[in-house]
C-alpha cells in the first residue's frame, strides 16, 4: 500500500487542528484566572456566566445581553471539552448510572442524540419545531433509561415542539397555579370553619379544572378534578403537560440530548461529585448558563396571525375562522388567555428539587418581557391584561377513543398521565410546524383534525361531515397562524 500523501493545504489544516487541541488545555487554566479561551478553541462554552450577578429586575440592555448569550448556548454544538456525552449517566431526570457499559457516545434512542438544541428546534428559525427526522424517544423518566429499541414498551416517540411564546405560556401557568391553589386554600378554610365537607369549583382565566371537595380534617377529595395534577401545579410543557418550567425542561434536555449535566441537579449538592457522568469534566453547565438559556427561550416572540397577500386566501381565512368557532374547537383551543404580569421570575416558584427554585437564591432575577419590542404589540383587555393568543387552554384532555385511536397509540405511560390524555396543543405557529401529531406522523392538517377523538370527537365528526369548501376554508385560516409572518 502506498503511503497517503497530503497537499500543502491539508497539511496546514492538520497542523492548525493539532494546535487547537494543544491550546485547549492551557485555555482552561487561563479561564480559571479570569481569561477566556482563544476564539479558535474547540469548546462551545467560551465563557461562564456568574449566576450571582443575575439578581432583581434586569434593565433592557442587560436582559438583551443575557438573551444573546442564551441564544449562543442554544445554538452551540457542545464538544467533549465542554463535557458533552454521559458515559456513566442515563437520560433519567434523577441522576442515575448506567446498568451496563455504553457502547456509543451518541445514539438516537436513549441519547445523547443531538449536538445542539437548535439541531432539533430550528423550523422555521432557531427555537422553532423540528421535522420527523428530529423525533426523540422519551421514557417514563424517573429512573434508569437503558434501552436501545424502538419497542413502544420502553419509550414513546415524540415530535419536537416549537418554543415561540414559551415565556408567556409559563407565566400563564404560574398565575393559574396560584389561582387554583388559593381556591383550594379557601375551600379548606371554609371546611374547617363549618365542620363539614365543602365542594368548590376550580377555574382560572376562563378555564374549568373541575372541582375538589375539601374535608374538615384538612384532606382533599380530587375525584372531580380535571386536566391537572392533584397538587394543582399546572405543567404547561411537553405533549403530556408534565414539564413545569423552561428551566426544568432545559435541565432535563441538556443531560438527555447532549450529555451536559447542569450542576443544579448533577452537581455535588445532590450527587456528592462534580463529575457525575465520569467523563472527566467537572461542573459542565452552571446555573448562570441555564439562566441564559431560559431567558432566550422565554423571550422568543409570540406567534401571530398573518394576513395573506392573496385576496382569495384572505376571504377563505375569514370564513374559516368563523367555522373554527362554529365547530366547537374553541372549547379547548381558546383564542386567548389573559395574563396579569409580563415579569418572568427566574428561577421560578413551583419547580421541584433538582431544579433551581426561587427559594434557593437570595434574590431571583426578573426578566421583564414588557421591555421587548414584540411584547408591546400584544393585545390587552379592558382590565389592561395581556391577551396571549395561544389558541389553547393549558389543560389535559382525553383525545382518543376506540373509534378514533390515532392520538392514543402509546403503550407507555408518562408521569402518571393516562395514555389517551394529552395537553391541548397551542395552535399559534401551526402553519410553520408541520408535520403534525405527537410523533409527527400526520402530514396534513386535514388528517390531524379528523383524528381527534374522546372529548373532541363531536367537533371532529362535524368537521368530517362539513362540505369540502368549509373544510378548505378552515385549513386556509389555520395556515395563517405563523411563527414568522
Amino acid at each position: 500500500m502506498k503511503p497517503k500523501r497530503f497537499s500543502c493545504l491539508s497539511s496546514k489544516l492538520t497542523l492548525a487542528l493539532l494546535a487547537g487541541c494543544l491550546a485547549a488545555a492551557p485555555a482552561r487554566f487561563a479561564e480559571a484566572e479570569g481569561n477566556t479561551p482563544p476564539p479558535w478553541a474547540e469548546r462551545a462554552i467560551q465563557q461562564r456566566i456568574d449566576h450571582a450577578t443575575l439578581r432583581g429586575h434586569l434593565i433592557k440592555r442587560d436582559l438583551e445581553a443575557l438573551i444573546a448569550s442564551g441564544r449562543e448556548l442554544f445554538e452551540a454544538r457542545f464538544t467533549t471539552l465542554d463535557g458533552a456525552g454521559r458515559p456513566h449517566a442515563t437520560q433519567a431526570i434523577i441522576p442515575t448510572r448506567h446498568r451496563r457499559p455504553v457502547q456509543h457516545a451518541f445514539q438516537r434512542l436513549a441519547g445523547p442524540d443531538a449536538n445542539a438544541c437548535a439541531s432539533c428546534h430550528n423550523e422555521p428559525a432557531t427555537g422553532g419545531a423540528g421535522g420527523f427526522v428530529s423525533n426523540v424517544f422519551v421514557s417514563e423518566g424517573f429512573e434508569s433509561a437503558d434501552f436501545d429499541t424502538t419497542d413502544p414498551q420502553f419509550s414513546n416517540e415524540r415530535g419536537t415542539n416549537h418554543l415561540f411564546g414559551a415565556g408567556l405560556i409559563e407565566l400563564l401557568a404560574r398565575e393559574i397555579t396560584a389561582e387554583l391553589q388559593a381556591q383550594r386554600g379557601m375551600a379548606l378554610k371554609r371546611a374547617r370553619a363549618m365542620g363539614k365537607p365543602v365542594t368548590a369549583d376550580l377555574a382560572a382565566k376562563g378555564v374549568s379544572f373541575g372541582a375538589i371537595t375539601a374535608l374538615p380534617d384538612g384532606s382533599v377529595d380530587f375525584a372531580k378534578l380535571e386536566g391537572i395534577d392533584s397538587d394543582l401545579v399546572l405543567r404547561p410543557f411537553s405533549q403530556k403537560g408534565v414539564m413545569t418550567s423552561l428551566r426544568q425542561f432545559t435541565v432535563n434536555a441538556l443531560n438527555d440530548h447532549h450529555g451536559m449535566q447542569p450542576s443544579e441537579r448533577w452537581g455535588a449538592r445532590w450527587t456528592g461529585t462534580a463529575d457525575f457522568d465520569g467523563d472527566g469534566v467537572d461542573e459542565e453547565f452552571g446555573a448562570g448558563e441555564v439562566s441564559a438559556m431560559v431567558a432566550f427561550q422565554a423571550s422568543l416572540p409570540a406567534p401571530r396571525q398573518a394576513v395573506p397577500d392573496d385576496a382569495a386566501w384572505r376571504a377563505a381565512a375569514e370564513k374559516g375562522r368563523k367555522i373554527f368557532a362554529d365547530l366547537g374547537c374553541e372549547s379547548c383551543h381558546k383564542p386567548a388567555l389573559p395574563l396579569d404580569s409580563l415579569a418572568f421570575v427566574d428561577p421560578g416558584p413551583v419547580d421541584t428539587a433538582g431544579t433551581l427554585r426561587t427559594g434557593d437564591v437570595d434574590r431571583p432575577a426578573i426578566y421583564d418581557l414588557a421591555l421587548l419590542d414584540w411584547a408591546k404589540t400584544l393585545p390587552r383587555d379592558e382590565k389592561g391584561r395581556v391577551l396571549v393568543p395561544l389558541f389553547g387552554d393549558l389543560k389535559r384532555h382525553r383525545i382518543a377513543d376506540q373509534a378514533n385511536p390515532a392520538f392514543g397509540n402509546e403503550t407507555l405511560g408518562q408521569r402518571f398521565v393516562e395514555r389517551d390524555v394529552f395537553m391541548t396543543s397551542e395552535l399559534w405557529g401551526l402553519a410553520d410546524t408541520a408535520p403534525y401529531g405527537h410523533r409527527g406522523d400526520m402530514t396534513t392538517l386535514h388528517e390531524t383534525i379528523s383524528a381527534h377523538g374522546g372529548e373532541a370527537s363531536e367537533s371532529a365528526k362535524a368537521y368530517r361531515d362539513s362540505p369540502e369548501a368549509e373544510r378548505s376554508a378552515l385549513i386556509a385560516w389555520l395556515k395563517t397562524l405563523r411563527i414568522e409572518p
